[in-house]
């Protein structure tokens, strides 16, 4: 009996002796708890104007473009150093010429056919003077006289007759100046269907030809983008609004200066945008006074185009990087605490966010990354200029 309970004996007294130690064991001694502050780099907000803009996107294509068809049948003769993919022409110049042998035959026909009815104009005139003269020999007044006594009718014949050999002289001499294909505008050659030697049929395709004195970019807009615009209706020759294009050239990103022109008016059932319409002056540089620094903006070069907006009053520009996720920004306030706030950006652009009522003259934001934003966290604040944090923020 005292074997089976010497052992329950032992666990109770160490027990209690456990229970003892924790009893009367010292309190711990507490350390002073340091009240840590996490640096931060601010900015003093103040507002100012905030002008808006709206980018889009496009393509150049040429203001005009022509598919160039004989009118005439003929051999080509000639064809100009410039009619070629690439060449550069100016309004007026010969780009190609037909055989104009059988034309210069024509004309020479109708002239001849013209003097020929010119001469029986003359005859016949002169002989409805005699047949008056005659007439007046009876003594009976002249309005008696019957038509073909007077001789009227073969005079009228031969003015209707002589107009013919007129018209069909001018239809030569047309003919003969469409053997020779001239460029309408100042442009460039875009395609080459001919060359030297081929005979070539009323309408057969010579090649494509674009003007290089203006180019155009479609540029689509959401209703949100003409949101930020001013109306369409001020878009009138003294008052384009400005466009920046931005497009790779050479390998680089190059800048080109544009205007918009128009409004096409329709919205785009497949997309629900409007589309506008910038021109470029001069996109080859041909005109431009140091033709070495003019880059060329080639047709076909997709363009990021910027446009002009409206101007805000009294707006707050906050760097990119100082929105926090969930649409918050981070403020100190006099007790060097954090605050988080609510906000709604009216506008962004590359650098920053564009607020109106959420923030105050003066406020200080936190425009320095932070890890988990606390709710009145202490901060150290170290206060930045504006292009400090642009710099920051780049």
């Amino acid at each position: 009996m005292k074997k089976k309970l010497l052992p329950i004996a032992i666990i109770g007294i160490a027990a209690i002796i456990s229970i003892a130690m924790n009893l009367l064991k010292p309190a711990p001694l507490k350390a002073d708890s340091v009240n840590a502050s996490i640096a931060v780099k601010t900015q003093i907000l103040q507002s100012g104007r905030a002008v808006l803009s709206v980018e889009s996107q496009g393509t150049v294509e040429p203001r005009t473009s022509s598919l160039l068809t004989s009118e005439v049948s003929g051999r080509v003769l000639k064809v100009s150093p410039q009619f070629v993919v690439g060449g550069v022409f100016k309004a007026g110049d010969v780009l190609l010429e037909l055989d104009p042998t059988d034309y210069q035959v024509a004309l020479k026909r109708a002239e001849a056919n013209l003097l020929s009815m010119n001469a029986q104009l003359t005859f016949e005139q002169a002989r409805a003077t005699q047949a008056r003269k005659e007439w007046a020999m009876t003594g009976r007044p002249a309005e008696e006289a019957p038509l073909l006594a007077l001789r009227e009718p073969y005079i009228e014949e031969a003015q209707a007759r002589l107009l013919q050999a007129e018209a069909e002289v001018k239809q030569a001499q047309i003919k003969l100046e469409r053997t020779k294909i001239r460029a309408s505008y100042a442009g460039m050659v875009s395609a080459k269907s001919v060359d030297i030697g081929q005979y070539v049929s009323v309408g057969t395709n010579l090649g494509e030809t674009f003007a290089i004195d203006f180019a155009e970019v479609r540029l689509p807009l959401t209703k949100r983008d003409l949101s930020k615009m001013n109306s369409f209706s001020r878009l009138d020759r003294d008052h384009h609004l400005r466009v920046d294009l931005l497009g790779s050239a050479d390998g680089t990103v190059k800048r080109w200066d544009a205007k918009l022109v128009r409004s096409e008016g329709v919205i785009d059932k497949v997309n629900r945008s409007l589309y506008v319409v910038a021109q470029i002056d001069d996109p080859y540089g041909r005109n431009s006074a140091d033709k070495s620094a003019a880059t060329p903006l080639l047709m076909g070069t997709f363009v990021k185009a910027i446009i002009g907006g409206k101007s805000i009053e009294n707006a707050f520009a906050i760097p990119r990087n100082a929105l926090l996720e969930g649409s918050k920004i981070a403020l100190v306030d006099a007790d060097k605490r954090l605050r988080l706030r609510s906000v709604e950006p009216i506008y962004a652009d590359r650098q920053f966010y564009y607020l109106l009522d959420e923030v105050e003259e003066g406020d200080e934001i936190i425009v320095s990354t932070l890890g988990v934003p606390i709710e009145g966290m202490r901060v150290t604040p170290e206060t930045m200029e504006l292009a400090e944090v642009v710099s920051d923020g780049d």
